[in-house]
């Protein structure tokens, strides 16, 4: 079967967020799924297969980091419709069933795609004992996803703060369900982002994610409230980097950005 890596949130390759996709018959067993993504060793391997037609979907999708499954996933769900467009699988908009509900992803005529996904709840929360020395650096505010998303976002004093992180990523995996969001706003907007972020998982497997979509339906709120503004770019400053473009549209959040396939093979081992 063909499996494709695909770096998500960029427009090169070799930067933004490396998915491995594969569009199967129908879902194998979840032990070899998981299997393919720990062997794929990317933040999330994606599976797909076709839905009938006539349903309220035309895609099931679910996504596996090396070490579970997750129940929401940006980069590896723009991934698998740029798979789905340029192999001429599906044209215009798909619906993906998922674990978070039908997501919607619509090609452009610039070449992006926009994500149609859920708004992350944001309740503002006490900075917890201690988290500052496992981050490296002190939050001056702090605000909580809820368990459908399960991270802390955390903004900082500056976006010299956020690209300075060290983290001790094993302390880091207390303070929240998935992770934690480090964010602050761009030092200068005049270079095509408002905002900066990084994103710590420990808890399903990825130290530092190079770049998450999903984390942007709580920074787009959240920037959004600060800066005024509903249209936003944030970049996300892992060492691969990448930008997302976020409209934010009460209880829901669209995200853009491009993707190229940069490997395109073949599985032997099948489910």
């Amino acid at each position: 079967m063909r499996i494709r890596i695909v770096d998500a949130f960029t427009d090169r390759p070799f930067a933004g967020n490396p998915a491995g996709v594969l569009l199967l018959d129908a879902f194998p067993e979840d032990g070899w799924l998981q299997q393919v993504a720990l062997e794929v060793n990317h933040a999330e391997t994606a599976f797909a297969h076709r839905l009938p037609e006539g349903g309220e979907a035309d895609w099931a999708l679910r996504w596996f980091t090396p070490a579970t499954e997750v129940a929401m996933c940006g980069h590896a769900t723009l991934a698998t419709a740029h798979v789905l467009h340029t192999t001429g699988a599906h044209e215009g908009p798909v619906r993906f069933a998922t674990r978070s509900g039908v997501l919607i992803a619509t090609p452009g005529e610039d070449g992006s795609i926009t994500l149609d996904f859920p708004t992350a709840p944001l309740t503002p929360a006490d900075v917890p004992e201690g988290v500052a020395e496992a981050l490296g650096a002190e939050p001056r505010a702090a605000r909580d996803t809820g368990p459908d998303v399960g991270d802390l976002v955390l903004e900082l004093a500056d976006e010299k703060t956020v690209r300075a992180l060290t983290p001790d990523h094993k302390a880091l995996a207390a303070y929240s369900e998935r992770g934690v969001i480090a964010t602050a706003r761009a030092e200068d907007p005049a270079r095509g982002y408002d905002f900066v972020s990084r994103c710590f998982f420990p808890n399903v497997g990825i130290d530092e994610d190079p770049v998450t979509g999903s984390a942007h339906t709580a920074l787009a709120p959240y920037w959004s409230a600060l800066l005024g503004r509903t249209d936003l770019t944030g970049l996300q400053a892992s060492p691969r980097s990448g930008l997302v473009r976020t409209r934010l549209r009460g209880d829901r959040t669209l995200l853009s950005g491009r993707a190229v396939t940069v490997i395109d093979g073949e599985l032997l081992a099948g489910g």
